[in-house]
């Protein structure tokens, strides 16, 4: 499960595709295959859509039969607008995946799907509610700042100046922000984060050159280890954060009262 990732800039907070944000989900992505890593950092995701259809006219989501209420999870509303948002910006990725694959955009299931993220991470979200946790001011500057060292931005103010102009409000921004901090906070605390080992950092650098290599490239066209290793360590403890949040979504909703209905 991806809880509403900064996939503006990022493809993950995620840090975590994992991460809380939907404002910051709906505008891009960030790379996060080590082998896409570059010196100039990941570049807005609408300029890589744009790039990639080369000036072809992206097909609209399709969200006329999505009800004004998608989910209530314990008397909170998902309304269509938070839905939209993040269903849109999925379908345009998947469009162009589609594109290249030649096969169409399922999208009953990919509403299915984004509704059900929705869900989880609000029951996240609320569990870090009533677990005390709350961003501060500081913690939210910290948390920008962040997404600005992951996609190649100079600072937190960046992010927020590249959101805006996308059409979202600062206060919208920073309150994603909040929510990311949250939920990667309260998912610390549940989670038994393991520091990977060289050696599994070295092999899971390995599997990716064979990936490279199957792919029909070459393992010498990937960045030396040494430049993608805090990348490599930063996927892994992703990739355990997110194992946690599945199970905790789960649990949580199990225990909660929860409504969808796409």
């Amino acid at each position: 499960m991806k809880v509403r990732s900064t996939s503006i800039l990022r493809r993950t907070l995620a840090a975590l595709a994992l991460t809380a944000t939907l404002g910051l989900a709906a505008c891009g992505g960030q790379n996060e295959d080590p082998s896409a890593a570059s010196d100039a950092g990941a570049a807005p995701a609408a300029s890589d859509a744009g790039g990639a259809q080369a000036g072809e006219q992206m097909p609209e989501a399709d969200v006329s039969d999505v009800p004004d209420v998608v989910a209530t999870v314990n008397g909170e509303e998902i309304t269509k607008d938070d839905f939209v948002q993040v269903y849109q910006s999925q379908f345009q990725q998947m469009t162009i995946q589609s594109q290249q694959g030649g096969e169409p955009v399922d999208e009953a299931a990919l509403k299915e799907q984004v509704a059900n993220q929705l869900v989880d991470n609000e029951l996240l979200r609320q569990g870090a509610q009533d677990a005390g946790i709350t961003a501060s001011d500081e913690d939210i500057d910290a948390t920008l700042d962040q997404i600005a060292q992951q996609n190649g931005l100079a600072s937190g103010d960046e992010v927020v100046s590249t959101l805006t102009q996308q059409g979202y409000p600062e206060e919208q921004v920073r309150e994603d922000a909040a929510s990311q901090f949250e939920i990667s906070t309260y998912l610390e605390q549940e989670a038994d984060i393991k520091e990977p080992s060289e050696e599994e950092l070295k092999a899971q650098y390995d599997a990716l050159a064979e990936q490279q290599t199957q792919a029909g490239g070459s393992a010498e066209d990937l960045p030396a280890f040494e430049d993608v290793r805090d990348q490599l360590a930063q996927q892994a403890a992703a990739e355990q954060q997110n194992e946690v949040a599945t199970s905790l979504a789960k649990t949580l909703r199990e225990a909660g009262d929860v409504t969808v209905n796409v």
